[in-house]
């Protein structure tokens, strides 16, 4: 059974990556509030806030939802550069112990605007070297009594929180999520994080990077409990496996054409440097479906990040996807598909009850390729 099932809530002036529309007071508190309230009726867990310099303040939108709910647990995303550890386990722990106990932060450290906040170690090895110094000065800020830290990045002396944030068993402050493919990052989760974040990769690409990510764990010599594993994804969800796919097809040839007209020629992702969304972009050569019901087509139309690959099926189709991602040790999930408020209450209805009930490990989704694409099918995918 999943440990944990979140949903997106996008924070942000302007519509996402997905080709959905900006509404009058998209972003307003009120509808944003409609998102948590409904994620809370719906049986989700919570929903990550994403960040990036010029959006709407990641921390000051989850603690203005956190105040005007009573579950929704809110994963927020953050940047070293951006805040100094001390700073940000303050004001985490205080909004964690405002809300009984539901923050989780998403430690995020790929490439920013960093000039636009004055923040100037943007070179891989700098970034990454900084943010294991970030996650080490939290922890240890929301665990011990008085901190005393000299590093290359981060010093602080004679630190304590007079308020600590709430603990309980399994539990002993807010989840430290992280994310990044590349070598450094992957030598950070192993020792640092408490869950590492997958995009949206084949099961065999999933089970090779928690191969590896176990043996830097052992080989490292992580002081922490177990590494767990999340999956960032989208999922499409219809009452039928054709209506799902005609309509992903649909989908995406409007996201290509909208790509096209707004910048022709240049898709927005695809000259990322980032390693995992390069890995994402170069899943379309193995072919336009993997794994049954992976689809790989949003990422040439101009989809990034999570809305690179969609999983699309029915309910049931999804939801054994997910499963035998579970199977391989993947127990956090965070989902989601645009336009966001119905399909929290799509999904919630559909979907997240068979991810908390008892396990589909095993059941097979029916096979289905949209007209005229190519279908691969690993031995991982039967796993």
């Amino acid at each position: 059974m999943a440990d944990d099932i979140l949903w997106y809530i996008p924070n942000q002036t302007h519509p996402g990556h997905r080709g959905d529309d900006a509404g009058a007071g998209h972003n307003s508190l009120d509808t944003l509030t409609a998102h948590a309230t409904a994620l809370e009726e719906h049986g989700w867990d919570g929903a990550l806030l994403g960040t990036s310099w010029g959006r709407p303040d990641t921390f000051t939108v989850a603690t203005a939802l956190a105040a005007r709910t009573t579950t929704f647990e809110p994963l927020i995303a953050v940047r070293p550069g951006y805040w100094r550890p001390a700073h940000l386990a303050s004001a985490a722990a205080t909004l964690d112990h405002l809300s009984g106990g539901r923050v989780r932060i998403n430690i995020v450290s790929g490439q920013d605007d960093l000039a636009a906040y004055g923040d100037t170690e943007g070179d891989q090895a700098h970034r990454y070297a900084r943010t294991k110094e970030f996650l080490q000065v939290v922890r240890r800020l929301w665990t011990q009594e008085s901190v005393t830290y000299a590093g290359e990045h981060f010093q602080v002396t004679d630190s304590t929180l007079d308020l600590h944030p709430v603990a309980r068993p399994g539990r002993p402050h807010p989840r430290l999520y992280f994310g990044g493919a590349s070598a450094a990052a992957e030598r950070v989760a192993a020792t640092e994080a408490d869950v590492q974040l997958f995009w949206g990769e084949p099961l065999d690409g999933v089970a090779e990077r928690i191969a590896c990510l176990r043996a830097l764990e052992s080989s490292l010599g992580r002081d922490l409990p177990p590494l767990e594993f999340g999956l960032r994804i989208t999922t499409f969800v219809r009452d039928t496996t054709e209506q799902a796919w005609a309509d992903a097809e649909a989908k995406v040839a409007e996201l290509a054409a909208r790509a096209d007209h707004e910048h022709p020629g240049v898709r927005r992702w695809g000259r990322s440097s980032a390693v995992g969304q390069q890995r994402l972009l170069e899943l379309a050569g193995r072919g336009d479906v993997l794994d049954d019901i992976l689809y790989t087509a949003p990422g040439r139309a101009g989809g990034g990040g999570a809305g690179t690959t969609w999983l699309v099926g029915t309910a049931r189709e999804v939801a054994a996807a997910l499963r035998r991602y579970e199977a391989l040790g993947v127990t956090h999930f965070v989902l989601s598909d645009t336009p966001y408020l119905p399909e929290i209450e799509r999904q919630g209805r559909d979907l997240v009850p068979l991810l908390r009930g008892p396990s589909t490990r095993g059941r097979q989704p029916a096979s289905w390729a949209p007209s005229g694409k190519s279908v691969e099918r690993d031995s991982s995918a039967q796993a």
